[in-house]
């Protein structure tokens, strides 16, 4: 696994946040060091986004669920499939960054990678099953109708130990469902999920649709959880964030998802 030349395809190794469609980094220069966790040398570094800076992330996220709300769902499915495809294509690569990065084992790395792909193949099907529905009243002579919609923009928190496949499970079925996104990745794993993102825009999902944000994690979540334009969150992480998640987010009456648990333990 060595370093990050040992990519076949450099232009994966992307060390700038993703926002409405451009790679950016922070106004200020500030900067977080992303170290290998079995070396402890510094492999990479990313943008230490301003508040300001993640809130630009949600604005191109609310700009851009005005119009792919609107996109047909076998669209949408197409999009979700091409970025299958390329997690496929790409795997080994995408393999190599978790090892560095995160530090788990080549093998399992890999598994983790396809583990993720499986998210966009199962929601670029489901994308064309959002059905609504149609009920008897409680009166003559009616009908209820149930269309199902996008809530908009959801505001996507990631943790360290499965940093592709989590992504892939909280972006893919947001995205079926003709949602938008602004993915905060873990600080310590940021370089798989930027490469992720690339293909993602490989795809062919449109600017702002996806947008990647990195920072000081009680920044990004105060700007998640003030904005109203954000109207869902889905974190995976320790329960005590997980209650300041939903604490903050009463506010605003956001929807969330949450997986929380404690911290794993290292041998």
């Amino acid at each position: 696994m060595g370093n990050l030349t040992a990519l076949q395809d450099q232009t994966l190794l992307r060390t700038q946040c993703l926002v409405g469609g451009r790679w950016i980094d922070a106004q200020s220069g500030e900067s977080l060091a992303v170290v290998n966790p079995a070396s402890q040398l510094e492999l990479a570094r990313v943008p230490r986004l301003s508040p300001t800076e993640v809130k630009s992330a949600i604005d191109a996220a609310e700009t851009a669920f005005q119009s792919w709300r609107l996109v047909p769902a076998q669209k949408r499915a197409h999009v979700l499939r091409s970025w299958f495809d390329l997690l496929l294509q790409h795997e080994q690569d995408l393999a190599r960054l978790v090892v560095l990065e995160q530090g788990k084992p080549y093998k399992e790395a890999l598994a983790e990678v396809r583990y993720a792909a499986s998210y966009f193949e199962f929601y670029a099907e489901e994308a064309k099953r959002i059905y609504g529905e149609v009920l008897n009243a409680p009166f003559p002579q009616a009908k209820v109708l149930i269309e199902k919609q996008p809530v908009g923009v959801v505001g996507i928190i990631t943790p360290w130990n499965f940093p592709i496949a989590m992504m892939a499970r909280k972006v893919a079925p947001a995205l079926a469902a003709g949602c938008t996104c602004v993915v905060k990745p873990d600080e310590k794993t940021p370089l798989s999920a930027f490469a992720l993102m690339e293909l993602g825009c490989r795809a062919g999902v449109p600017p702002g649709v996806v947008n990647t944000v990195t920072g000081i994690p009680l920044e990004i979540g105060t700007a998640f959880t003030a904005s109203k334009a954000v109207r869902k969150i889905s974190f995976t992480g320790s329960t005590a964030v997980g209650k300041w998640l939903l604490r903050e987010s009463a506010h605003t009456v956001k929807r969330v998802t949450m997986e929380l648990g404690g911290n794993a333990p290292f041998i």
